[in-house]
């Protein structure tokens, strides 16, 4: 998907334990009617701000980055951003070749695009935390199982089964009975240019091969929209892009420890596919950012900009992830 803004057309993994308590504040916050960023630094503009920002990248970050972009425009009317986001994979390619700015990411660099990066520039990209992601298992709306095991998980989705499962072709294999019983399931997920399809693959599968039958798709919309339309369907996306017509399961490693992907559970682990979201930046070390990247990252992680996550079906940075980011910049 690609997204242009200017002025004219511009119309209106299990995280840190030791974080558990500033989200809790924010969700009782939250749960006062406070905007979810209460805890966060409010973002004031500056002055002096022009210029052409290009973000290439993340399907998942791809509404989130529309959100951004539209508020910074809000406040920047001297601004042009352009959002293209067709997988992580096309991000590092496009920072090294100076295509983007901006290169937003659901997953971390590999170590051979951060190598192939420091080999053009002599320095390693600069790697922000821009949201908290509770990977999701979606299944359809009228699905009525309860919960699944990372165990149940890769013995549905993968051909290696690495955590030691035996293959699983239908519901009644999950405990579901009557018409359920012998209903084959459907499976979608992402192609291999997303950084969610890698994180997939390498946490929830520990590394294994995915089947062959999984329905592979664009993007994350369209995974979503596939489960919604089969009843029978099972996938995986960010949380960010549930829908009425799908359900996230609460996973766990074991039965009796699954978990929703709720905010806390993914700061306190026991949500197993929770993750980061990223954007990474082109910034020599010692060195000031360009000031409109500069503003455009103070932005998204302020309040206005964590707010917009919220609003987006994600989860926001901590006040304490937000600073450590910010003073990172400065080195």
């Amino acid at each position: 998907m690609f997204v242009r803004f200017s002025r004219p057309l511009f119309a209106g993994l299990a995280l840190a334990a030791a974080l558990i308590a500033p989200v809790s504040a924010a969700d009782d916050a939250a749960a006062a009617g406070t905007p979810a960023g209460a805890a966060l630094q409010g973002y004031t503009p500056v002055s002096g701000v022009s210029g052409n920002l290009n973000s290439i990248g993340s399907d998942t970050l791809n509404n989130l980055m529309t959100f951004w972009a539209e508020g910074f425009l809000a406040l920047y009317p001297n601004v042009n951003i352009q959002i293209e986001g067709k997988g992580s994979s096309t991000a590092p390619p496009a920072l090294i070749e100076g295509t983007a700015q901006i290169g937003p990411m659901s997953r971390q660099m590999k170590s051979s695009e951060i190598d192939a990066f420091e080999k053009k520039y002599g320095y390693k990209p600069t790697e922000i935390r821009v949201a908290i992601d509770a990977l999701a298992v979606f299944v359809h709306k009228d699905n009525p199982i309860k919960g699944m095991t990372m165990q149940d998980v890769d013995s549905i989705f993968s051909s290696t089964r690495k955590r030691g499962g035996k293959a699983i072709e239908t519901w009644g294999q999950l405990g579901l009975t009557g018409e359920w019983a012998n209903r084959p399931i459907s499976l979608y997920g992402r192609n291999s240019a997303s950084g969610t399809y890698g994180f997939y693959k390498e946490i929830a599968l520990k590394g294994g091969d995915y089947r062959a039958t999984v329905k592979e798709q664009p993007g994350s919309s369209s995974v979503v929209q596939g489960i919604a339309s089969d009843l029978a369907g099972i996938g995986y996306s960010g949380i960010g892009y549930k829908t009425s017509g799908v359900r996230a399961l609460p996973l766990g490693e074991k039965t009796e420890a699954i978990a929703e992907g709720s905010h806390e559970n993914c700061l306190n682990g026991s949500y197993p596919l929770a993750r980061f979201l990223y954007v990474y930046i082109n910034k020599k070390p010692g060195a000031k950012p360009d000031p409109l990247i500069h503003e455009f990252v103070r932005y998204i992680n302020a309040q206005q900009g964590q707010d917009l996550v919220v609003k987006d079906g994600y989860y926001p940075l901590t006040a304490d992830i937000a600073t450590e980011t910010m003073d990172s910049l400065a080195k």
